[in-house]
């Protein structure tokens, strides 16, 4: 069952509330390099990123805000840390969304200031805590970041926007332990109806990162636990919105192809591997709600994948192509990409 948070506005685009599972991914040009950003940016939004985040370390850094909005129409988020004013001028520049911790920005005068400008300008804060960021009484208490740590942290930060009357707030609670970072977003989802951010930190490189972060982010979505998701990767960004839709993908929770292969054995009589990775390419942009299935041969290709919308199997050197479990056509291994995508383009 599907947990029902709070709704918050970034930008155009909803986060909780019942909203749909929105994916995410951080800028990782120097923030220095205005002209570099804004390419990313334009190429993450085409990839599939529905809310962008870039890091403001300094004053410099806000004019990416008003150069980076221009060129895109997905909502933009100021990372900050520890300096206030920087999320005043990322508010004054338009951002859409702020990401900072209220604990670390000094009293009670400078959170007010924060809440104020942000609440004025409809602008929701994410309260982002992680295993490094735990404050030390609280890691006193606990012993280690522990989820209950996570989740203390948090509700703390929260309460000091609290005290100001605000609340249009999203949280995230990650470690790098996927079992902790699970066990914390559990936690917190009793505890408050805010929306939760998921994701898990700094997971490694593409091939691990995409493991723990499809278990660690995929296991509370199919709970009904999260609202909006980052999967961060030591790696490009756009494979972190792939991996996401990936994720959203394999548990129902948004339209697009879906595509389903065998994993081959002794009766393959075609390159089948080739010619998944080739299809999987080909369908990388495809926006039709569609199953599209691969399989190694005629003994079980229509059968197993009947359910599929188009399929093809192959046999010695030839394929067929089947919709529905039914067969279509038969054409030589050099023609079924070719011949699958005609089917395809007719739906």
């Amino acid at each position: 069952m599907k947990r029902i948070s709070k709704q918050v506005m970034a930008g155009n685009v909803k986060i909780g509330g019942g909203a749909p599972v929105t994916v995410q991914s951080m800028l990782n040009v120097p923030s220095t390099d205005i002209e570099g950003s804004v390419r990313q940016a334009v190429a993450l939004e085409k990839a599939g990123c529905q809310i962008l985040r870039a890091a403001i370390p300094d004053m410099d850094a806000v004019r990416l805000i008003p150069a980076i909005k221009e060129k895109i129409s997905i909502p933009l988020v100021a990372d900050i840390h520890f300096d206030y004013k920087l999320a005043l001028e990322a508010a004054a520049a338009g951002v859409d969304k702020i990401r900072i911790n209220p604990g670390n920005i000094g009293g009670d005068d400078r959170v007010k200031a924060v809440a104020t400008v942000c609440r004025e300008k409809k602008i929701p804060i994410r309260i982002g805590v992680n295993s490094g960021s735990v404050e030390k009484s609280i890691l006193a208490k606990y012993g280690a970041p522990t989820a209950e740590a996570l989740c203390e942290s948090a509700l703390y930060h929260a309460s000091l926007l609290e005290k100001f009357d605000f609340t249009d707030i999203v949280i995230s609670l990650k470690s790098s332990s996927v079992d902790t970072n699970i066990k914390a977003y559990e936690r917190i989802a009793e505890r408050c109806d805010y929306p939760l951010h998921l994701g898990v930190t700094e997971t490694g490189t593409l091939r691990m990162g995409i493991v723990k972060s499809a278990i660690g982010i995929g296991s509370l979505l199919q709970r009904g636990i999260g609202d909006t998701l980052r999967v961060s990767l030591t790696a490009d960004p756009a494979e972190e919105i792939r991996t996401g839709r990936d994720i959203l993908s394999a548990l129902g929770l948004r339209g697009g192809v879906k595509l389903v292969s065998c994993p081959t054995c002794g009766r393959t009589r075609i390159d089948l591997i080739g010619l998944a990775n080739k299809v999987e390419k080909a369908l990388e942009y495809v926006d039709k709600d569609i199953t599209v299935a691969v399989m190694g041969c005629v003994v079980n290709g229509p059968g197993e994948a009947r359910e599929a919308d188009l399929g093809v199997t192959g046999g010695k050197g030839e394929g067929l192509i089947f919709k529905k479990g039914q067969i279509i056509r038969k054409v030589p291994e050099a023609e079924l990409l070719d011949a699958l995508m005609e089917e395809i383009d007719k739906l």
